[in-house]
C-alpha cells in the first residue's frame, strides 16, 4: 500500500481551515485565475482516498460531496488507478474518429448493457456533462427534425451556451454572457414540499404548459433530471415522470434522462430513471462514470443515434483511452462490490439519521432523495421561507470540524449529500453529529 491508500477514513483537523499553506496558494491563485472560477472552500487538496481528502496543511476532511458526484466509488479507487495507469503507459490519445481503440467500444457495450430504455442502444462518448447534454439535444433534433427543447423548473444542465440557456437559474451561469439560445421552454416541475400537488396534477400542469407555450409538434425532446441536482435534489411526486414520458411517447417527443449527477449507481440502480419505471429514449452520463477522469456518454436507441451522418458526431478528446479504461474499471467495481445494494443501505442509514436530525431541528423542513443522493431543505422555523444564511453557516461550521458539505437549490438553502458508495456507517454517524452540533450552535 502507498501513502494514499492508507489514509485513515476519519476527520483530523490540525490547523484552522483553510490553513496557512492553503491561504498561500490561494493568494497565488488570485493573481492568475479569473474570479469567475470560484471555489466553494479555498482548501487546496494534496491527496485523497476513499471518502477522505487531505489538504496541503495535513487536515483530513470527510468528503460528502464527491467532487459533486464524480467519485461515486471513492477517491483513488485502487482498480481505477491501476487501469488508468496501465493504459497511460500504452496509448494516451489517437482520436477515436481517426484511429479507434477497443476500450471505447467496451464502454459503449457496457452502457448498452445497462441502458434503461428499449434496446438495442448505441453510445457517443464525450468529455463532460454539458457536452453530453449538448449532443443529446443535437441528436434529438436530428432524429425528429424539430427545433424545440423542453426542460423543467429548477433544472441545471451545464455552463455552455446551450446548457446555460436551459438552466432554471440565470445567475451566475448565463448572466451577462450575451443572447441565450432560443426554442427552449421551461415548464413547471413537480416539487411536493412546495406545490402540494399529486404526480398526476403536477404532470397535467407541465403538459398544459408545453402544449400551450411550445406546441408538441415543435418539440424535439424533453430533458429531465430524475432527481434534480443543483436545483436541490428535488424528487418528483409519484406518477409524475411516467405521465410525462407517456405524453412524450404519444407526441413523438424524445424523453432524455439527464443522469450526469444521479447516474452510475448512485440511487441504487445504475440509472436513477429506473426508480420511476420510465424507459427513456436517450440517457446522459458523466461525473461518476470514470472515477474522476473526464468522460461522458450519450446512449440512446440505435435508430435515434444512427440518424446523424458520418462525421456529424465526435470531438478531439471524446472517449479518451485513459478515461475509457478507468470507466471499464468503475463498471466492474460497481458489480464486484455490489455497490447498488450499498447505495440503498446508505439511503436507509443516512436517511434515517437525517430524519432524526430533522425531528430535533425545526429549521429542517424536509429530508429527501434516493440512494446516496440525499438532501435536507432548510427554512425559517414555522414557515417554508428559505434560510440561506443558516445553511451557509452550518456548512462553514462543519468544514471547521473536518466535514465538507455543499449547498444546492435556487436559493442555496439545501444541503446535499453525495457520499461515495463506500461511505461507512461510522462516517455517517460522524457527519450527522457534526451537523447536529452546527445546527445547535448556529440556531441559538
Amino acid at each position: 500500500m502507498n501513502a494514499v491508500t492508507t489514509i485513515a477514513q476519519e476527520p483530523l483537523v490540525v490547523t484552522e481551515i483553510p490553513g496557512p499553506k492553503s491561504r498561500e496558494i490561494h493568494a497565488r491563485r488570485q493573481a492568475v485565475v479569473p474570479v469567475g472560477v470560484h471555489s466553494v472552500v479555498p482548501v487546496y487538496i494534496e491527496r485523497a482516498h476513499g471518502s477522505v481528502v487531505v489538504d496541503v496543511d495535513g487536515n483530513h476532511i470527510v468528503d460528502v460531496c464527491g467532487g459533486i458526484g464524480v467519485t461515486t466509488i471513492g477517491h483513488t479507487d485502487d482498480a481505477v488507478v491501476a487501469a488508468a495507469t496501465e493504459q497511460l503507459s500504452q496509448v494516451t490519445h489517437t482520436l477515436f474518429t481517426m484511429t479507434p481503440y477497443e476500450s471505447y467500444v467496451r464502454v459503449a457495450e457496457l452502457l448498452a448493457q445497462h441502458f434503461p430504455g428499449e434496446g438495442p442502444a448505441k453510445t457517443l462518448l464525450m468529455n463532460s456533462g454539458a457536452e453530453a447534454v449538448e449532443n443529446g439535444v443535437k441528436i434529438a433534433r436530428k432524429f425528429t427534425g424539430r427545433p424545440g427543447v423542453a426542460v423543467l423548473e429548477h433544472a441545471y444542465h451545464g455552463r455552455t451556451l446551450l446548457t446555460s440557456s436551459m438552466n432554471h437559474k440565470a445567475a451566475p451561469y448565463a448572466l451577462g454572457y450575451g443572447p441565450r439560445v432560443g426554442n427552449i421552454y421551461k415548464a413547471p416541475n413537480s416539487y411536493p414540499l412546495r406545490d402540494g400537488l399529486s404526480g398526476a396534477e403536477a404532470a397535467a400542469r407541465t403538459i398544459e404548459y408545453l402544449e400551450k407555450m411550445a406546441g408538441a409538434e415543435d418539440l424535439a425532446c424533453l430533458v429531465v433530471e430524475p432527481v434534480q441536482g443543483e436545483g436541490g435534489f428535488i424528487t418528483s411526486a409519484e406518477g409524475y415522470l411516467p405521465a410525462l414520458a407517456a405524453w412524450c411517447r404519444d407526441n413523438g417527443v424524445l424523453f432524455i434522462s439527464d443522469e450526469v449527477q444521479a447516474g452510475m449507481g448512485r440511487t441504487g440502480t445504475m440509472f436513477a430513471i429506473e426508480q420511476f419505471g420510465v424507459q427513456p429514449d436517450i440517457v446522459l452520463t458523466a461525473k461518476g462514470i470514470a472515477g474522476g477522469l473526464p468522460l461522458a456518454g450519450i446512449t440512446g436507441r440505435a435508430e435515434i443515434m444512427d440518424a446523424s451522418q458520418p462525421g456529424g458526431l465526435g470531438g478531439t478528446f471524446g472517449g479518451n483511452p485513459v478515461s475509457c479504461a478507468a470507466a471499464v474499471a468503475v463498471f466492474e467495481q460497481i458489480e464486484r462490490d455490489d455497490l447498488l445494494a450499498r447505495a440503498k443501505h446508505i439511503e436507509q442509514v443516512f436517511g434515517d439519521a437525517l430524519r432524526g436530525l430533522a425531528a430535533k431541528h425545526e429549521s429542517i423542513a424536509e429530508v429527501r432523495g434516493i440512494g446516496a443522493m440525499l438532501a435536507i431543505e432548510i427554512v425559517k422555523p414555522g414557515t417554508l421561507e428559505h434560510d440561506t444564511d443558516l445553511t451557509q453557516r452550518v456548512i462553514s461550521r462543519a468544514v471547521q470540524q473536518g466535514v465538507l458539505l455543499l449547498n444546492a437549490g435556487v436559493s442555496g438553502n439545501v444541503i446535499r449529500f453525495l457520499p461515495s458508495l463506500q461511505f461507512t456507517d461510522e462516517l455517517i454517524t460522524t457527519v450527522v453529529r457534526v451537523l447536529d452540533d452546527a445546527f445547535t450552535a448556529e440556531s441559538a
